[in-house]
């Protein structure tokens, strides 16, 4: 289909919705979003983000492709009802911040789990023979406990990824590590706290980022729209009308969610995670 017109995508403001666990999937979404507002020149990005954190290695793909697409527009972060640990790493890719005086922020710090079934497996008599090539091969079995050599090898990994979270705060904050770590302890904190730390700079809902970001670049803050880029719909939503599609999600929404949360839980069972776990 040849379209009559040209989108004016300059005289809009491009908007992207994070929500959920950051990972994989999440980090592919956004990654492809960035590159269309970069390819269709935006002048300016709305980043609404929701999310309790995720996996460091897709938070650091998003911030790193945040960082580099604010070299040419103007970027302001919103966070919602929740923008914690990971959540955080990413808003950092903005030059600006804004939050809900209530929003649940902070949560700066880094979690790894292991499951140590031992007992369990002794009682239904299974257990495992493991051939590996070094003494580590094998860390954060799921049929054993941690020796302390393994202990100490996890959190030297844990603290340097601590430290590369603060080093980021610190540095897109224009804050000393020593500040940021006076309270990058895992506590969380209302975005209200969050001002007076210097991680957000102003209070106010989506709405007021929107307009926000369109002072910023000089754009009409009552006539300029946002230009959400979201992924490609189901072709069960591009067939059935809008209420039809809802009604047929209703039912399964909850189930989803858990199953989707669950299978995040298994992936990264052993992981790194920035995390918020309440």
């Amino acid at each position: 289909m040849v379209w009559p017109f040209k989108p004016r995508f300059s005289k809009q403001i491009a908007r992207i919705e994070i929500n959920g666990a950051i990972a994989g999937a999440t980090r592919k979404q956004v990654l492809e979003a960035l590159k269309t507002v970069e390819e269709r020149k935006f002048p300016a990005l709305l980043l609404r983000i929701d999310s309790p954190g995720g996996t460091v290695g897709d938070s650091q793909e998003i911030y790193s492709a945040l960082k580099r697409l604010g070299e040419k527009i103007k970027i302001v972060a919103s966070f919602g009802n929740i923008s914690a640990s990971g959540g955080v790493y990413i808003g950092m890719g903005a030059q600006h911040i804004m939050a809900n005086p209530g929003t649940i922020t902070g949560s700066i710090g880094v979690i790894l789990r292991g499951n140590n079934l031992e007992r369990l497996l002794e009682k239904v008599g299974v257990s495992f023979k493991v051939i590996k090539s070094g003494p580590y091969k094998d860390i954060l079995s799921f049929d054993r406990q941690l020796t302390q050599p393994e202990e100490h090898i996890l959190q030297e990994l844990i603290d340097t990824s601590y430290s590369q979270f603060v080093q980021t705060v610190a540095s897109s904050r224009n804050l000393s590590e020593e500040t940021v770590r006076s309270f990058a302890d895992g506590r969380i904190f209302t975005g209200q706290q969050a001002v007076d730390l210097g991680v957000v700079d102003r209070l106010g809902t989506e709405e007021d980022a929107r307009r926000w970001t369109c002072e910023l670049v000089g754009l009409d803050q009552e006539k300029t729209p946002c230009f959400t880029l979201e992924e490609r719909k189901p072709l069960l939503n591009r067939i059935l009308s809008r209420e039809q599609y809802q009604n047929s999600l209703l039912s399964s929404s909850l189930l989803s969610t858990g199953a989707q949360w669950l299978e995040f839980e298994i992936s990264t069972s052993g992981l790194p995670l920035w995390l918020y776990r309440p």
